[in-house]
């Protein structure tokens, strides 16, 4: 709750509110008198919300960055801390910067068949982050890793570490190859 105003801060109000005239031109009077104690906004169903109960601004959690929409399952997390640390060897790179939609759908899917036939465990693709950090084959990349092509494939994904690319790369993580 808020506290009342002290009588030197009126005072104060008053002498400021003497100096302010309204702009030539404009009609009505301005509403100088000391501001009033604001009325608690109410949710629905009755209940009062306190402003005061807010966090500051310095306990307040950031916005969460956009993050991928992912259509495959993430990589297990150790599987990713091996990928990411290089115990588990990335098996292949493939960098879609440049290409067009059609063109990188049709390397990535080539490239990831290839590399699974070889035996891969977990690829790099390297998609860029476009130009204002949300490009289209960053956005697409995870959707055609999880469609029909590739569904018997791909085990999961991840964003890449900052040593890799970061946002602009992501792990691919291959099934195993059924023996035969």
């Amino acid at each position: 709750m808020k506290r009342p105003i002290r009588p030197d801060e009126q005072k104060l109000w008053a002498m400021v509110a003497a100096t302010v005239h309204a702009k030539p031109g404009r009609k009505g009077e301005l509403n100088l008198a000391a501001p009033a104690p604001a009325a608690k906004p109410k949710l629905p169903g009755g209940r009062v919300v306190d402003p005061a109960a807010r966090l500051p601004l310095s306990e307040a959690k950031p916005a969460p960055r956009t993050a991928l929409k992912l259509e495959v399952d993430p990589i297990e997390p150790r599987r990713k801390h091996r990928i990411t640390k290089e115990r588990d060897p990335i098996g292949a790179r493939i960098d879609l910067h440049g290409m067009d939609q059609d063109r990188a759908r049709a390397a990535l899917e080539a490239f990831v068949l290839r590399a699974w036939d070889e035996g891969a465990r977990a690829v790099l693709v390297i998609t860029g982050k476009g130009t204002r950090g949300d490009g289209v084959l960053r956005r697409r990349a995870p959707e055609w890793l999880g469609g029909t092509a590739l569904r018997g494939v791909v085990a999961g994904i991840s964003e890449a570490h900052r040593r890799h690319g970061g946002e602009g790369a992501l792990y691919v993580a291959l099934k195993r190859k059924p023996r035969g």
